[in-house]
């Protein structure tokens, strides 16, 4: 589940948020999205739309096949391709993300900053952390080691709260 503003917890002695979504907050992030996207000059197009609302609601990532029988819900199917390219389009404006670990996509917080994903191995569920420390430190060594990352998200796995009770 994509965390968003509304629910904003603190780690002891850090500045690390963690976000938590709902109903009413996806209606502001869509209009968010279309704002950001004319003001870059590129189209949030009806089927992008489509996509982007589907990542937002749901409860955790999604996968590309996932999200077209969700979509299909919605109308006829939608081939795979096309939401492959509504997810890169996505991605390259910085509304979603890719979880290279589940081969899954997840609605972005809007964080400009280098992200971190918790993944629970036990429910699916991707908490979005935003961090500054976390990414100025990224930042720093990337710089440092000259390297150029194809993928500038964290991903730790794990067990969430729920799960390390239940198992």
């Amino acid at each position: 589940m994509v965390h968003a503003p509304s629910l904003q917890h603190h780690l002891p002695g850090d500045n690390a948020r963690f976000q938590t979504s709902s109903v009413s907050s996806t209606g502001k992030a869509l209009a968010d999205s279309e704002a950001l996207c004319r003001a870059k000059g590129v189209r949030l197009t009806p089927i992008r739309r489509r996509v982007l609302e589907v990542l937002l609601s749901a409860p955790k990532p999604l996968g590309a096949y996932d999200l077209a029988d969700s979509l299909a819900s919605q109308g006829r199917r939608m081939a795979p391709i096309t939401v492959y390219r509504a997810l890169d389009f996505l991605i390259e404006q910085g509304l979603a993300h890719r979880l290279a670990s589940r081969n899954a996509y997840i609605a972005s917080t809007g964080s400009h900053r280098i992200p971190a994903f918790l993944i629970c191995d036990g429910c699916g569920e991707a908490t979005e952390i935003t961090c500054s420390d976390v990414a100025e430190t990224v930042r720093k060594v990337l710089t440092e080691q000259g390297y150029q990352p194809l993928s500038r998200a964290l991903e730790i796995t794990g067990r969430c709260l729920h799960c390390q009770d239940v198992h």
